[in-house]
């Protein structure tokens, strides 16, 4: 009977732990990030050094802030053991198939990120961040090949999508008399004031000031007037490469049939803007924009340099 007492003890100890620990479901990693894996159980888990190609969403409060929903899935390397407070973190605990939901505490992240997190974060708010495997990749040349054939799936997509919203933009440009005429890719465009500079080639370095609006008015950005910023940044012309990098591929389109001084709108269906990803929170995934657009200067690249003997640098942030 005492030995009988004494295991019921144990085992009533082990339930009231687990379920301080898993309140809800959720466990908790070395470094405090709270988690909850929803698994079927089948496969074996991810080994260190695999891959793994996942869907993601990110929200904090009930603002998205990133998804890969509706677009192209990413991709994640294991380790052993992730960094500390990081979804990389509980990489090593999936299977194919699983989801899983991971908290994050604002608080925790402003005092390990100070200064580097959105001025709208609240120290009480949570970062939740939901997770799906898809896959399980045992190679970097699994991933490019994988990368590829996703690619080719959502460029069909893409085309089909694309019918409809040039489709929308005519009817708002008929609907409010606009003038405008469309680029082989479906990029349209207004010319106000065509400008007497150098043409906006492709390949040309490029500043222009703009505002950018959704399809209903709202402007969601702007470099000449911080009344219309949503997210403060200084007032300086935006530099990129016309027709090749550094902005969405319908500016980098559409600027080309503008001068230096011209200026106009642009209209963007959205697989040639944001797509499906959308720019949480402002953009949602798949909404058509305009921008109106002066550009301001057009030059010259600079010389391609000899290949430096470095990592090559990140995409230029686009906007």
């Amino acid at each position: 009977m005492k030995k009988t007492t004494t295991i019921l003890l144990a085992t009533l100890l082990m339930v009231l732990m687990v379920g301080c620990s898993e309140k809800g479901g959720f466990k908790k990693t070395r470094s405090g990030l709270s988690y909850k894996i929803i698994s079927d159980g089948k496969g074996p888990l991810v080994k260190k050094g695999e891959l793994i190609k996942i869907h993601f969403s990110n929200k904090v409060r009930d603002s998205v802030l990133g998804t890969t929903y509706g677009s192209m899935p990413t991709y994640a390397q294991v380790d052993s053991v992730g960094p500390d407070y990081n979804p990389a973190e509980i990489f090593s605990l999936l299977r194919k198939g699983d989801s899983a939901v991971i908290i994050l505490e604002i608080d925790t992240l402003m005092k390990r990120n100070p200064g580097q997190l959105p001025p709208s974060f609240k120290a009480k708010d949570k970062m939740v961040l939901t997770i799906r495997v898809l896959e399980i990749l045992p190679s970097r040349e699994a991933v490019q090949q994988d990368q590829m054939e996703e690619m080719a799936k959502q460029k069909q997509k893409d085309e089909s999508r694309k019918v409809g919203e040039i489709k929308e933009i005519e009817e708002y440009l008929s609907k409010n008399n606009i003038k405008a005429q469309q680029t082989k890719s479906g990029v349209f465009y207004e010319i106000q004031n065509p400008g007497t500079g150098p043409q906006a080639d492709s390949g040309k370095i490029v500043s222009i000031n703009y505002t950018g609006y959704l399809m209903d008015g709202k402007f969601f950005d702007s470099n000449v007037d911080s009344n219309k910023q949503l997210e403060k940044h200084p007032l300086t012309p935006f530099e990129f490469m016309a027709g090749v990098q550094g902005a969405i591929p319908g500016m980098l389109e559409g600027v080309t049939v503008f001068k230096e001084g011209g200026k106009g709108r642009i209209f963007i269906p959205s697989v040639l803007g944001y797509g499906g990803q959308g720019s949480p929170p402002v953009i949602k995934p798949y909404q058509n924009l305009f921008f109106e657009i002066e550009v301001t200067s057009v030059k010259d690249a600079p010389p391609q340099q000899g290949m430096p003997q470095m990592p090559m640098p990140q995409p230029p942030q686009q906007r």
